[in-house]
This record gives structure tokens, sequence and C-alpha cells, in this order.
């Protein structure tokens, strides 16, 4: 069952069907998927996506959690297994209204905490398109280091990142409280 994670700032809960409107904000925003997948999705897309969230808890296929800040739901977060990297990955997008307080940073030190300590991984993953340059900082700082890079289709990179549990601690910051809930 995915858990509640507290950070200084953040709190990181199970979706309810009372954020579904904030998730279609959040996922059809332009600015904040403008380096994720395939863009902002259309609002029939963000709310088919949005349902297919409880399955996965119904299920226990992996951990996927909205971001608030406040009280107010200002992200998503994920962290699954990727059968294209052959490991765990770490996903995740902030509202605009987030960006430049260094929450990023701690909601992707919280999980990466949460996947080396609760889940017992050994590395965690992230994949960035290489002109997102916020999030390959962001990454950066807490540990990811470059594993490769896969070109993609449409002609971009995707740069993979790693973090690996062994060369982990510095400048990742652990989650304040974590409960199972």
């Amino acid at each position: 069952m995915t858990p509640t994670i507290r950070t200084e700032r953040l709190l990181l809960e199970p979706y309810d069907h009372g954020d579904e409107e904030t998730f279609v904000v959040l996922v059809g925003d332009e600015a904040v998927n403008r380096y994720v997948g395939d863009g902002a999705l259309s609002e029939q897309d963000a709310r088919s996506l949005f349902l297919r969230v409880f399955p996965v808890y119904e299920e226990n296929r992996f951990d996927v959690w909205a971001v608030r800040e406040d009280g107010r739901h200002i992200g998503h977060a994920e962290i699954k297994p990727s059968k294209t990297i052959e490991g765990h990955e770490l996903v995740y997008v902030l509202a605009e209204s987030a960006w430049g307080r260094g929450l990023g940073t701690e909601l992707a030190a919280a999980i990466v905490a949460y996947g080396f300590g609760t889940l017992g991984l050994d590395r965690v993953y992230a994949t960035v398109h290489e002109d997102n340059a916020a999030s390959l900082h962001t990454l950066g700082k807490i540990g990811f280091v470059h594993d490769r890079d896969v070109s993609n289709e449409d002609g971009h990179v995707t740069r993979v990142l790693v973090a690996h549990r062994d060369r982990a601690g510095e400048g990742t910051l652990p989650p304040r409280d974590q409960h199972h809930g």
C-alpha cells in the first residue's frame, strides 16, 4: 500500500477522488508537461489517466502520490518498475506555482530515500528530456549521475540518470516521517 510521506514542506499521499479536477489541470498544463512524455494531456485523456490510478492502488502495482503543500495539490509523483530501463523509475511533476523554491529537490530526495529505505532498491532511475535543464540540475543535486542517452523517434534525446544506494547520502534529504495509510 502506498504510504504517506512527509517532508519539511510537502505531504505525499495516495490520491482520492476529490483530486480529479486539480490532477486534470496539472497534467493538462503545457508549461508543466513541456518535457513529459507526449506533453500536456487533453481533458478527456487526463480524466482517463486519473481513473487508472485507483487500480494501481488496488493491485499494489507501484507507489503513486498526490503531492501537497499547505493542503493544496501541487504535484504528482511515482516510483515504479520500468522495463525500458530495467529498474525502478522516479517520475514527478510540479505545478508552475511550485517551481524555483527547492520543492522538486525535496520531493525527489524523499522518493529516492523511500526507494532505498522502504523498497530496498540499490538504484533509482530517472529519465529526463535533454533540454530540461531544471530537472537535470535538481536530480544532480541529490546524487543522480548520467547513465546513458536514448535517442527518440522524434529526434530528441532522453537522458537516463541513476542514483546508487552506495553513493547516496550527501545532498539527499530523507523524509521527515513515513507511515502507511
